[in-house]
């Protein structure tokens, strides 16, 4: 893989005090440049990663030929309650939730909370697929139940082959280009899915043997389980969001009556992008996806305690269904819009960097021209205003004139909330 020859920017010339950067004398692979960078205005490809280093990272949708009446927005109490679980088993990820999940936790009956604990994994480190079977009956066309007793029947009609794949979703999917392998029919992937089970834990372990060896009676215990997380505390919680998650689906529908997909999606998510000349969505996620809606429906699924998981189910053979929470808790329902997947790599990037790293030092305390930060680093005008143009185009500093001068400052606020951001968006 040829490697990227250090810019004007990233090279050691930048750091040299006070002298021109030199020309690049080093090794070129077959099709490394070196390109010119302008001080005032930063390309995106001076910001980009090698060819072949990364994936775009993102999830594409096809959408081509689905007519409106084909998609539809409608709550799920199933896959809420497979939030609430989640939210209770991982309060670090929705820290709106955590008095939430400490007040159920404590009220708990032990004998229940173990019996969570056998299977936590279907809703700690995945969201597995169980908690939408709608999605995956015959036809492709049916809908989340209106009560937590309707959904679970749709469960039970899921084909053991369905349930298993859906219940060992922490397998993990098929490298790109690779088939899909039941895990009941595939002894390569039934032996890979109780590697994966066996290092997790001895109890994930004999829950995915029990899960093996009798899928139906696995099916109804875990059946019972969800009614009795239902009756323990999920019936009071359910109450309470079903109104928020009802508006917000009216609300939706009527967009897309009114508005049309392109009307609707960014209501949904900023995450979610519509090309319509390609019939694509794109979904801004630290994932990497190429799926097709088919002859089959889009389903949205709002949730009121998912944030910030944005999740796309797309099983071989199910439906395309959209998991999207409807409102951040908190502080964060009023704060500025999450950066896209992009916009936080050039932050990221912007700051690895040690000169930007020192730059910020100096922005952070009062706002400095080009040429005081040159002389105070040693360095060139045209060498700060390059990092400057960096920092710039990362949304990183902010600018305003005083005559002749621009004065460039660090804004603290967006950097405060990069830490934030970023859990936010790898867990997106």
């Amino acid at each position: 893989m040829p490697s990227r020859p250090a810019g004007p920017v990233d090279g050691p010339a930048a750091r040299a005090p006070r002298r021109r950067t030199p020309r690049h004398r080093g090794r070129r692979g077959p099709t490394a440049r070196v390109a010119p960078i302008d001080a005032g205005r930063q390309s995106a490809a001076a910001l980009s990663d090698p060819p072949g280093t990364m994936d775009p990272m993102s999830v594409r949708i096809d959408i081509r030929g689905l007519p409106p009446e084909r998609i539809a927005v409608v709550p799920s109490p199933l896959a809420e309650l497979g939030m609430a679980l989640h939210a209770r088993a991982v309060p670090d990820h929705h820290p709106g939730l955590q008095s939430w999940a400490t007040a159920v936790s404590a009220r708990l009956d032990p004998s229940l909370a173990d019996r969570l604990c056998e299977a936590d994994f279907l809703w700690t480190t995945s969201h597995s697929d169980v908690f939408l079977p709608s999605a995956g009956l015959p036809g492709r066309s049916a809908l989340p139940g209106g009560t937590l007793a309707e959904e679970l029947d749709l469960l039970d009609r899921l084909s053991d082959e369905q349930f298993v794949d859906a219940a060992l979703e922490f397998s993990g999917d098929p490298a790109p280009g690779r088939q899909h392998a039941p895990v009941l029919r595939d002894p390569r992937a039934r032996q890979h899915a109780l590697d994966l089970a066996a290092a997790r834990g001895p109890r994930q372990l004999r829950f995915t043997q029990r899960l093996f060896a009798d899928p139906p009676g696995v099916r109804g215990w875990l059946r019972r389980l969800l009614e009795d997380c239902d009756e323990a505390f999920f019936a009071d919680t359910w109450a309470r969001v079903r109104p928020q998650l009802a508006a917000d689906a009216r609300h939706k529908t009527e967009l897309l009556r009114r508005k049309g997909l392109a009307g609707m999606l960014p209501a949904v998510s900023p995450a979610l992008v519509l090309d319509e000349t390609a019939g694509a969505i794109t979904v801004d996620k630290l994932a990497v996806g190429r799926f097709g809606v088919g002859d089959g429906m889009l389903v949205l699924v709002p949730t009121s305690m998912g944030w910030p998981h944005l999740m796309v189910l797309h099983r071989p053979g199910w439906q395309l269904v959209l998991h999207y929470p409807v409102a951040a808790p908190g502080p964060a329902a009023s704060g500025p819009a999450a950066p896209s997947v992009e916009q936080l790599t050039l932050r990221m990037r912007a700051l690895a960097h040690p000169v930007r790293m020192r730059l910020c030092r100096h922005l952070a305390r009062a706002a400095h021209t080009t040429g005081e930060l040159a002389d105070a680093h040693g360095m060139t005008a045209p060498e700060i205003s390059r990092h400057l143009a960096v920092l710039k185009r990362a949304g990183l500093i902010t600018t305003r004139r005083r005559g002749r001068y621009v004065q460039y400052r660090l804004d603290l606020g967006v950097v405060a909330r990069l830490g934030s951001e970023f859990i936010e968006g790898v867990l997106r």
